[in-house]
């Protein structure tokens, strides 16, 4: 087959347009065969008043290899690439140890998919509960403030992807096409179609409930096991004649030790009593930069009018997000920061997010409809471990603790906590009075979505001053890209800490963590991938190290 890239169509064409414009494109006549799929399909909105359908599109037609010369020097025309996964090694037939996955986030659930397809029988730990269980923990605590800290939205099956926007996208280099595979998996297990072709694919929590079932049911059947409320309290670790250390198993709570020779610990960026016992065994870690903030809440039809105009409620279009960056210049405390939106959710609620208790976090999540009243996002500052200093807790300050950022963390969460009145309701302001800086006493057209609900006054004790100061400036830049986005009423609601892990557990160019041989640090929490796509993408790659470090010596 050959693809063509960048046919572009108006929004509204007619059906009979596509492969009208196909054969016009490759000078074909009515007459010839022709058949074609949709490989992938985006817009163009930056003319609101004439958005385009930008399509890629696979051609089967007898002459595909003439026109393939004809048209070789056109670089929107050319072989439709190969993008079938395959796998790399199978288990050998005597398998003394089998391998253990460590959480079934994105990550952890591919890395134990692809390592049972590939025959090796994973073990898979999660120290928190099945999806359905988790789900009803985790309403627990949105509706009757009661949180479970082993099952909520950041521990448990699926990850704390599960309750999100669902995105699929990712801008991540993908040369073997992983995420191709991902997608196809994604597609067996219950998502639509649709997004394997869509620019911005998204799921939503509802349906990844289901699919997150069904992939667990196909990696029992393929004779891995899954095991919930498992939470590994610490690695068995030998030291050979050589000095090199090596993996040799793992120790649940309770006691219970496990042994194999290879580990992924795919632990998502909150297992921060795994990151303690990590570097108390003296697994190699590092501070890494991660980004703070608050979620900002408008009405969904702000954005839908600032981005698609008089198109906005286009079944096709959808609901309209945003992509926002502003570098502070300002003569104040923020000044060289860098504040951008983060995890925008199109038509979703702002979530409680916390895993321990006496703290506040929040994240965002949509369903696959997008359909709720307010569109929501984090605005967030970028930090780097030198902003750490300040909550280091290393007894000896002349080597900074890989652990810093994570107290940052707490003290923000535990503030937070206190901000918004000691019940886990999170601390809110309007935008107006934000940007004033003044205390909010009451709410306006905008009915923040936060369960179990939103404390107002102010948030200038809630963050940094450099972070406060950058924000303030941020926003009123924003209006100008988003007519409306500093209206009065929109809600900020504290705090958005967990951007990303705040730690790096580094590792080599087999996988292997760069002290301990047989670990595999993987996906988000271990510093290598942000979001549900690259988790999962990291989880295959890491899962093809492990199959080819046992078949090499099998």
């Amino acid at each position: 087959m050959l693809r063509i890239t960048d046919l572009k169509l108006p929004l509204d064409h007619a059906e009979e347009a596509l492969p009208k414009a196909i054969r016009a494109r490759l000078k074909l006549s009515a007459k010839e065969p022709l058949s074609f799929t949709v490989a992938k399909r985006s817009y163009d909105a930056r003319k609101r008043g004439a958005i385009l359908l930008i399509y890629a599109l696979d051609i089967d037609t007898p002459r595909q290899a003439e026109l393939l010369q004809e048209f070789a020097d056109d670089k929107n025309i050319g072989p439709t690439p190969d993008t079938s996964y395959r796998f790399v090694a199978h288990a050998p037939a005597n398998l003394p140890r089998r391998p253990i996955v460590i959480g079934t986030g994105p990550c952890g659930l591919f890395a134990g998919l692809i390592l049972a397809q590939m025959g090796f029988r994973p073990i898979i730990l999660d120290r928190g509960k099945a999806v359905r269980e988790r789900t009803k923990d985790t309403w627990d605590l949105w509706r009757k403030r009661n949180l479970h800290p082993e099952s909520n939205v950041q521990f448990g099956e699926g990850g704390a992807g599960t309750f999100s926007d669902g995105k699929l996208w990712s801008q991540i280099r993908d040369p073997q096409h992983h995420g191709r595979k991902v997608l196809t998996e994604f597609v067996k297990a219950g998502a639509p179609e649709e997004i394997l072709y869509v620019s911005k694919p998204h799921i939503g929590t509802f349906r990844l409930v289901t699919m997150v079932e069904n992939m667990r049911a196909t990696i029992e059947s393929l004779g891995g096991e899954i095991r919930f409320s498992s939470r590994v309290d610490d690695l068995l670790i030998d030291t050979d004649a050589k000095g090199k250390r090596h993996v040799r198993g793992v120790t649940l709570h309770g006691g219970e030790q496990i042994l194999a020779d290879h580990v992924v610990l795919a632990i998502g960026h909150s297992a921060r009593d795994t990151f303690e016992m990590l570097h108390a065994r003296d697994v190699y870690l590092e501070a890494k930069p991660f980004s703070i903030g608050f979620r900002v809440e408008h009405p969904q039809s702000i954005v839908d009018r600032a981005r698609f105009g008089a198109q906005a409620g286009h079944p096709i279009l959808g609901a309209a997000d945003y992509k926002l960056v502003h570098h502070a210049t300002g003569n104040h405390a923020g000044k060289g920061r860098s504040v951008y939106s983060f995890c925008m959710c199109p038509g979703g609620t702002v979530v409680a997010a916390m895993s321990e208790p006496g703290r506040v976090v929040t994240n965002g999540m949509s369903q696959y409809s997008r359909n709720e009243r307010n569109a929501n996002a984090a605005i967030v500052v970028g930090i780097d471990p030198v902003d750490f200093a300040p909550f280091d807790t290393a007894s000896d300050k002349s080597t900074p603790s890989p652990l810093a950022g994570i107290a940052l963390q707490r003290a923000l969460e535990s503030h937070a906590y206190t901000l918004g009145g000691e019940n886990y309701n999170a601390p809110g302001q309007l935008v107006g009075d934000f940007i004033a800086a003044r205390a909010s006493r009451e709410f306006g057209e905008v009915e923040p979505s936060f369960k179990p609900g939103v404390t107002l006054g102010s948030l200038d004790s809630a963050l940094p001053a450099y972070a406060i100061e950058a924000i303030r400036e941020a926003l009123p830049a924003f209006d100008r890209q988003i007519k409306g986005f500093a209206l009065h009423d929109a809600v900020l609601t504290g705090v958005e800490t967990r951007t990303s892990s705040p730690v790096r557990i580094k590792r080599d160019d087999s996988f292997q963590s760069l002290n301990t041989a047989g670990l595999y640090p993987a996906g988000e929490g271990a510093g290598y991938a942000g979001g549900i796509l690259s988790a999962a993408v990291d989880g295959i790659k890491v899962a093809e190290a492990v199959a080819l470090s046992i078949a090499t010596r099998h």
